[in-house]
């Protein structure tokens, strides 16, 4: 893996394809292993994590079915602060064992502010997946219940990550060198 550019910005490789796929298939295992006979609702979150979803999925034995909902807050490399739904859940959650899947979670906003409108709608039980974490960044409090990787505070791209759309289809993660 060398370096690439995405429009203005220089970033270096940061986690491979093979060590991706390690830690997933570790995600699998342990979901496999918690939710033996509950059939699981994942419900993974886009764009982002559509890549990881796909990936995690093929690892799961436990007979989980999968929803996707799109829930986004960054604009370029920031966070907007806001954050915007633009495709709606439609499957029941009461008293369904549910997974929410996500590609990274940095300050926690987006979670922050759609869990509790699946809380609402009274799971048996609700935990978060997330193959990324960005402990230093996180500013509303979250436990993640699955996680491959925490990572420094800054910004990355690839394995469905993007930068204003771009790179998301490259099979591993980069960082950004420069500010």
């Amino acid at each position: 893996m060398a370096t690439i550019k995405v429009f203005d910005k220089t970033f270096e490789p940061y986690i491979s394809a093979v060590k991706l796929a390690e830690q997933i298939k570790r995600l699998g295992e342990e979901i496999n292993r918690d939710y033996a006979g509950k059939k699981p609702l994942i419900i993974a979150i886009l764009n982002g994590s559509f890549m990881f979803a796909s990936d995690l999925f093929k690892e799961l034995n436990c007979d989980p079915e999968i929803c996707f909902i799109k829930l986004a807050s960054y604009k370029g490399t920031k966070s907007t602060g806001n954050v915007i739904t633009s495709i709606g859940l439609d499957e029941p959650l009461k008293d369904r064992h549910v997974l929410v899947l996500e590609d990274i979670v940095d300050t926690g906003k987006t979670l922050s502010e759609f869990l509790p409108q699946l809380v609402n709608q009274q799971p048996a039980s609700l935990k978060i997946v997330s193959l990324l974490h960005k402990p230093e960044a996180l500013e509303y409090p979250l436990t993640i219940d699955y996680l491959g990787f925490s990572v420094p505070n800054k910004f990355l791209l690839g394995y469905g990550l993007d930068f204003d759309g771009k790179a998301r289809n490259l099979p591993e993660i980069y960082q950004l060198t420069e500010d």
